[in-house]
């Protein structure tokens, strides 16, 4: 009797237990899901950094457009966007509190002539320079 209830406490045992097999493929089908969810997840992060070199370009513009109503002229290539940051009369705390990185950490570049338009701010993308396709296009005030 005793060896009977041995045996079933085995087959009891075994049969409830995963094999290596199959937790292998459960980690591998995991990875394969994590996988997908990272890549998708990264073009929007992407998209999400282009949209707000969009708005912080748009914000500067705004900035260089009231400079432009109260000294009747945009600022010089030397003058730059820290033209915008400086305290005056007009603007006793400055346009803006402080000249932006954009979200790569770069900075923004300013051209006063600018290529098409009288001045153009430019973001070079995740790449930091100019051209380029994708996360690394170029994002300017003009388009």
């Amino acid at each position: 009797m005793y060896s009977k209830s041995i045996a079933r406490h085995r087959r009891c045992r075994t049969t409830k237990a995963f094999t290596l097999l199959e937790i292998m493929v459960v980690v591998v089908i995991i990875g394969l899901l994590a996988g997908l969810v990272t890549v998708r997840t990264r073009s929007y992060l992407v998209v999400s950094k282009q949209n707000a070199a969009k708005v912080e370009i748009a914000k500067m513009v705004e900035a260089l457009e009231a400079y432009y109503a109260v000294h009747n002229r945009y600022p010089t290539n030397e003058e730059g966007l820290a033209a915008l940051v400086e305290k005056t009369q007009s603007f006793p705390d400055g346009l803006l509190n402080k000249v932006p990185k954009d979200p790569w950490g770069n900075d923004y570049v300013y051209n006063c002539p600018g290529q098409t338009e009288v001045f153009e701010i430019v973001c070079f993308g995740a790449d930091g320079q100019e051209g380029g396709e994708s996360e690394n296009a170029d994002i300017k005030s003009g388009q």
